[in-house]
């Protein structure tokens, strides 16, 4: 089967893939809900999803640095990777050794893509469908905030503080809830104490993940941005797509009447 991933690389799977490597851990926790447990040999240090996956499955390394040599060693038939995720260096490697999926997700349309290409490729898509299916009617049910005042700032890192760009999976994720997201220009742009007071924001989300935000860090916030209510947010609901998003709409109709 020929096949073209999300960055318009193209590869040929001659068999259904029985050995398949994960680099991302949002599409490691999707293969494990696609039901293809001992189809999966190797994953990062990063995917902690499902559990027991994490806790038996041979490791690769990490998703910006992994081992070729581990790689090597399980004899993959299929990598599965993603622009951001990975870096492209170690992509291009790989690709030259290996099939290899890239996704490139920005929106959930292109998450949708994802999950759908996925099953095509492993033979699972019904499943896909069925995920993808509950997926969209989870998120065509959520009733957005109406508030006038709608203006929040996202912050993924301390020290210095970063926050997110409009091209981003997350930006579309705070949209679909009703929010718009600050103008700062780039994709993952570092901001100064002064900024954020400039940026005033009506909400300030501090996110689980890849920096873990605590209480703590809400009454520093609180002495820039007096006037703003800032939350403690799940990182994993804003960032990571494929079959987490059908844990999202619970919590995301609890943060909407949070921020209402």
């Amino acid at each position: 089967m020929q096949f073209t991933d999300q960055i318009g690389h193209q590869f040929t799977l001659t068999e259904t893939p029985q050995r398949m490597v994960s680099l991302v851990p949002s599409q490691t926790e999707l293969l494990y809900d696609l039901g293809l447990g001992d189809r999966v040999v190797g994953i990062t240090k990063f995917c902690i999803h499902p559990n027991k996956w994490f806790n038996t499955k041979n490791r690769i390394g990490g998703t910006k640095n992994v081992n070729f040599e581990k790689i090597e060693a399980l004899k993959p038939d299929l990598i599965i990777a993603n622009k951001e995720e990975n870096t492209k260096a170690e992509i291009e490697a790989l690709q030259k050794l290996y099939c290899v999926y890239t996704s490139d997700i920005f929106k959930l349309e292109d998450n949708y893509k994802m999950m759908e290409d996925i099953g095509v490729l492993t033979k699972t898509e019904n499943k896909a469908l069925e995920i993808i299916n509950q997926i969209q009617e989870d998120f065509n049910s959520l009733k957005p905030i109406s508030n006038s005042k709608n203006k929040v700032l996202y912050l993924i890192w301390k020290n210095p503080y970063m926050s997110i760009g409009a091209n981003t999976f997350i930006n579309d994720i705070i949209n679909r809830i009703g929010l718009n997201h600050v103008e700062i220009g780039n994709r993952y742009p570092e901001l100064t104490e002064n900024e954020i007071q400039e940026l005033n924001p009506d909400y300030i989300l501090l996110s689980s993940e890849p920096y873990p935000f605590k209480e703590k860090h809400l009454e520093e916030l609180r002495i820039l941005c007096p006037e703003a209510k800032i939350i403690l947010v799940d990182g994993e609901m804003f960032s990571w797509y494929g079959s987490r998003l059908t844990k999202a709409k619970d919590y995301l109709v609890d943060l909407i009447e949070k921020l209402a």
